[in-house]
C-alpha cells in the first residue's frame, strides 16, 4: 500500500548538511533517532553549550527558558532552530532561525512522528523551507505559525493535551467514589474523541444536550458532596457545554439530542 504524503519519506536527505541536535531529553534523543532513519547526516543528543561548529542546521531540544542560552552558543552561520510550541524567534536572535514544534506529547524516545501536524516558522525563506524539510522528513505535515500567533496556538494545544488529562483525572476520582476504576472510562473517552474527531462538536452528547436539567442539577449535588474542590470545575464546564449545545443545536430540532453519557 502506498504511503500517504503525510507519512511518506523523501528518497533523498530533504536538508544538505550536518544537523546537530542539542538536547538529550526525550524530544532530543526521539528527534536524533527518527531522522537518521529518514536518511539525514545527525549528531546528537548534544548538551547545552555545544557550539555545533560542524553543522549546516542547529536544532534546540531543550527546554524554553534555555533556548536563549543554547542559541547563543552556537557559532554563527548556521540555521538555528527550535521545537518550542510557545515560544517566538526571538531567543535565536541573531542567527537565521526557524521552530518546527510536532504537534504531539513525547513521553518516551522511542516517538514516532508520522502522520503529526508540525506548527513551522522561519526569519528568511530558506531558514521556513528548513523547518518543512525537517518535518516532511519526519513524516509531519507542516502549518505556517506566525510568532504573534505562537501563544494561542500553544494554549489550544495544552487545553486538547493537558486539560483533557487532567478533566478525566478529575472523572475517574469521581467514579471511585461510586467503586467504578478508571478502566471503565476509558472506552467512553476513546469514543468520545473518535466522535469529536469525526464530527467536530457536533458530538456533544449527554443530559445537558438532552435538556435534562434535573439530572444535571442533581449531578452538581453529588459533585458538590464527595468532591467540593472540584465543584467550580464542573460548573465552569456545565456552562461552557450549555452554550456548546445551543450553537450546535438546529433552529427547529425534529428529534431531541440523544446520547448514553
Amino acid at each position: 500500500m502506498p504511503e500517504s504524503p503525510a507519512t511518506a519519506r523523501p528518497t533523498e536527505p530533504a536538508v544538505a548538511g550536518r544537523i546537530v541536535v542539542v538536547g538529550a531529553g526525550r524530544m532530543g534523543t526521539a528527534l536524533v533517532t527518527r531522522l537518521r532513519e529518514a536518511g539525514l547526516d545527525v549528531r546528537g543528543s548534544e548538551r547545552r553549550g555545544e557550539t555545533a561548529a560542524d553543522a549546516a542546521v542547529v536544532l534546540l531540544a531543550v527546554p524554553d527558558a534555555a533556548i536563549t542560552d543554547a542559541a547563543d552558543a552556537v557559532v554563527p552561520g548556521r540555521l538555528v532552530g527550535h521545537v518550542s510550541g510557545a515560544t517566538t524567534l526571538d531567543p535565536l536572535t541573531p542567527h537565521e532561525a526557524f521552530s518546527m514544534h510536532p504537534l504531539m506529547t513525547v513521553t518516551g524516545a522511542d516517538a514516532h512522528f508520522e502522520g503529526v501536524s508540525a506548527a513551522i516558522a522561519g526569519t528568511t525563506p530558506r531558514a521556513a523551507a528548513t523547518a518543512t524539510a525537517l518535518a516532511r522528513a519526519l513524516g509531519m505535515t507542516p502549518t505556517e505559525v506566525a510568532d504573534t500567533d505562537r501563544v494561542a496556538y500553544h494554549a489550544a494545544a495544552s487545553m486538547a493535551s493537558n486539560f483533557l488529562v487532567t478533566l478525566e483525572h478529575l472523572a475517574t476520582s469521581l467514579a471511585a467514589t461510586a467503586g467504578v476504576d478508571r478502566a471503565a472510562l476509558v472506552p467512553l473517552v476513546r469514543a468520545s474523541v473518535e466522535n469529536w474527531a469525526a464530527h467536530g462538536a457536533h458530538a456533544l452528547t449527554g443530559p445537558i444536550v438532552r435538556g435534562d436539567d434535573d439530572v444535571v442539577a442533581a449531578q452538581r449535588r453529588s459533585v458538590a458532596e464527595r468532591m467540593p474542590d472540584a465543584l467550580s470545575v464542573f460548573d465552569a464546564l456545565a456552562e461552557v457545554t450549555r452554550a456548546v449545545a445551543a450553537s450546535t443545536r438546529p433552529a427547529n430540532p425534529a428529534h431531541p439530542a440523544e446520547g448514553a453519557s
